[in-house]
C-alpha cells in the first residue's frame, strides 16, 4: 500500500497560526494574577463540598439539564418538520414543485445566522425574564440547523424505492414515509444525541449571561474569586456531561430497534413533566402581547454610520484566528505524545474539561494575565473547540484499522511518521470537512467573547443590547447575519471540494463521507 503525506499535513499546517500567537504573548501578558491562576489551579484539588453549596451546584445542573432538554426537543421537532417542507424530493412529490423547498431553505438561513445568545438577549427584551427564553433561545437556530442537516440527508438517500411505490400507485405521503423514513431514522437518532450535547453547552452558556443554570453560578464564582466553590460546580458539570456523552456513545453502537425507541420516548415523557415544573414553565406567557421594540429609534438612519470595516475585519480575523489553533491543536499534540501512549488520557481529561468550559469564563480567567485585546478572546474561542474537534478527531483514530500503522512500525519507519501518514491521512479529508463547519460555528461565537475588548461585531451587539442602544442594533445585526451566512457558503464549498477532491483521488462516494464517526454531521 502506497501512503501519502500530502492530507496529513493539512492538519498541521494550520498550526502556524501559533507562532505569531506566541510572539504576542510577551505583550500582553501583564503580572499580576499568576497567583489567582494558580490558586484556581490548586482549587481543584480542593473543591468545596459544604452541604448547601453542592446542593446548590446540583440543582444549577438540574436547571441546566431542563433548559437542554425542552430545547432539544422543540429544535428537533422544528427541524424535522421544516426539513421534511424544505426538501425538494418532498415538494415535488406532494405538490408538483421544488420552489417551496427552496424558499423555506433560504428562509431558515436567518435564524440559523444569529448565535443563541443573541437569541437569549434578543426575546429577553421581548418577552422578559423567564425561562421559556432560554428554551427558545436554543430552539431557535438548532431547529434551523437539525433542517438544514436533515434535509441534506434526505437528498442523499437512494429515491429508487419511493420511485418504485409511486409507481405502483401508492399515495405520495404514505410513499415518503415507507420509502425514506426507515433509511433517515438512524441519522437522525444519532445526530439528534449530538445536538443534545450541544444544548448542554448552550444551556450552560446562557446561564453565564444571566438566563439561568450552572453557568450562572460559575460566573458568580469567578467574579468573586471564590474558585473552590466554582470547581464544585465544574467538577459536577464534568460528571453529568461524561456521563451524557458515554451514554450517548452506548445509544450509537446499538442496533436501533422499534424496542430501543420505544425505550427512549418513555423516558423522554417521563423527565418532561419534572423539567416543566423544574423551570416553572408557562408557556401562556408567549401568548401574553409581547413588548415591541421602539420602531422610532430602530430604524434611525445614523446607526447604520458604523466604522464596519474594522469591526468586519476585526471579527473575521478572530474567527480565523481560532477556528486555525482549535483546528491544528489535537493532532499537533497527538503527535508530540505519541511515543507515550498513556498521555492520552491526560489529553481527553483536558478535552472534556475545555468542552464544559463556556468561553466567557475562559476569557475572564486569561484577564488575570492577559490585557484585554484579540489574544484571550481567540485563545478562549479555540480552546473550547479544540475540545469539541478534538474528541471528534480521537474517535475517529479509535475507528480506523490500526494494521497499516503497525505494517510501518514493523519497516523501520519511526512512530510520529507512521502515525502521520496511515491514521492520519485516513481522516484528514473528513476531519478537514468538519473542521469548515466548526470555522462557522466559530463565527457565530464571537459574540460571546465580546465583553473582553476585542472588538468586531460581537461587542457593538452585546453593547447595544444591554445599554438600550436600539439605532445600533438593527444594522449590526443585518451585517453580523450576512457576515455569517457568508461564511457559511465558504464553508460548504471547502467542503464540498475537499469531497469532490477525495473522490476524484478513489476515495468512497457518499454523502456520509463528511461526517466524523458516531454520526456528527453538522455544525455544533
Amino acid at each position: 500500500m502506497r501512503f501519502q503525506a500530502a492530507p496529513a499535513l493539512g492538519l498541521l499546517l494550520p498550526a502556524l497560526v501559533f507562532l505569531p500567537l506566541v510572539a504576542l504573548l510577551p505583550g500582553a501578558v501583564h503580572g499580576g494574577g499568576w497567583p489567582l491562576i494558580a490558586a484556581f489551579g490548586m482549587a481543584a484539588l480542593q473543591p468545596s463540598f459544604t452541604p448547601a453549596l453542592v446542593a446548590n451546584a446540583f440543582h444549577g445542573i438540574a436547571i441546566t439539564l431542563a433548559i437542554a432538554l425542552w430545547s432539544w426537543l422543540l429544535s428537533m421537532a422544528i427541524g424535522l418538520i421544516a426539513a421534511v417542507f424544505s426538501s425538494p424530493t418532498v415538494t415535488t412529490a406532494l405538490w408538483g414543485c421544488r420552489w417551496p423547498a427552496h424558499w423555506l431553505r433560504r428562509l431558515l438561513a436567518i435564524p440559523r445566522s444569529l448565535h443563541e445568545l443573541l437569541w437569549g438577549l434578543i426575546l429577553l427584551q421581548l418577552i422578559g425574564l423567564h425561562p421559556a427564553v432560554a428554551v427558545l433561545a436554543i430552539a431557535i437556530p438548532y431547529g434551523a440547523l437539525v433542517a438544514r442537516v436533515l434535509s441534506d440527508q434526505l437528498e442523499s438517500l437512494d429515491q429508487k424505492p419511493f420511485q418504485a411505490l409511486q409507481a405502483a400507485g401508492v399515495a405520495a405521503p404514505a410513499a415518503l414515509f415507507s420509502a425514506l423514513g426507515p433509511s433517515l431514522l438512524p441519522g437522525l437518532l444519532s445526530y439528534g444525541g449530538y445536538r443534545f450535547e450541544c444544548a448542554l453547552r448552550s444551556a450552560t452558556l446562557l446561564g453565564v449571561f444571566g438566563l439561568g443554570g450552572i453557568g450562572a453560578d460559575l460566573r458568580l464564582s469567578l467574579q468573586s474569586l471564590q474558585f473552590n466553590e466554582a470547581w464544585t460546580s465544574l467538577w459536577a458539570l464534568a460528571l453529568v456531561m461524561f456521563s451524557l456523552e458515554q451514554l450517548i456513545a452506548l445509544w450509537r453502537g446499538r442496533c436501533v430497534q422499534g424496542r430501543h425507541l420505544l425505550i427512549l420516548l418513555g423516558c423522554l415523557l417521563l423527565l418532561l413533566f419534572p423539567a416543566a415544573n423544574l423551570l416553572d414553565l408557562q408557556w401562556q406567557v408567549l401568548l401574553n402581547p409581547w413588548r415591541l421594540l421602539p420602531a422610532d429609534q430602530l430604524f434611525q438612519l445614523q446607526g447604520w454610520w458604523q466604522p464596519w470595516p474594522q469591526l468586519i475585519s476585526s471579527t473575521v480575523l478572530l474567527t480565523i484566528t481560532a477556528a486555525l489553533a482549535a483546528f491544528a491543536a489535537t493532532p499537533l499534540l497527538l503527535l508530540l505524545i505519541c511515543p507515550w501512549p498513556w498521555l492520552q488520557l491526560l489529553l481527553r481529561a483536558f478535552g472534556l474539561f475545555a468542552r464544559l468550559m463556556p468561553p466567557p469564563l475562559t476569557a475572564l480567567l486569561l484577564l488575570f494575565v492577559l490585557k484585554p485585546g484579540l489574544l484571550p478572546a481567540a485563545i478562549a474561542l479555540a480552546f473550547h473547540n479544540a475540545g469539541i474537534l478534538g474528541r471528534l478527531f480521537l474517535e475517529g483514530l479509535e475507528s480506523q484499522d490500526p494494521r497499516p500503522e503497525q505494517a510501518l512500525w514493523a519497516a523501520g519507519v519511526p512512530r510520529r511518521r507512521a502515525l502521520l501518514m496511515a491514521r492520519f491521512n485516513g481522516l484528514a479529508t473528513s476531519y478537514m470537512a468538519y473542521g469548515a463547519y466548526r470555522a462557522d460555528v466559530i463565527l457565530r461565537e464571537t459574540v460571546v467573547v465580546g465583553l473582553v475588548g476585542v472588538g468586531g461585531l460581537g461587542a457593538v451587539l452585546l453593547e447595544a443590547l444591554s445599554s438600550f442602544a436600539w439605532a445600533e442594533l438593527l444594522p449590526v445585526l443585518v451585517v453580523y447575519a450576512l457576515l455569517t451566512l457568508l461564511g457559511e457558503e465558504l464553508a460548504d464549498r471547502y467542503r464540498r471540494s475537499l469531497l469532490f477532491n477525495h473522490t476524484q483521488l478513489g476515495g468512497v462516494s457518499t454523502p456520509q463521507l463528511e461526517l466524523l464517526p458516531r454520526g456528527v454531521p453538522g455544525p455544533a
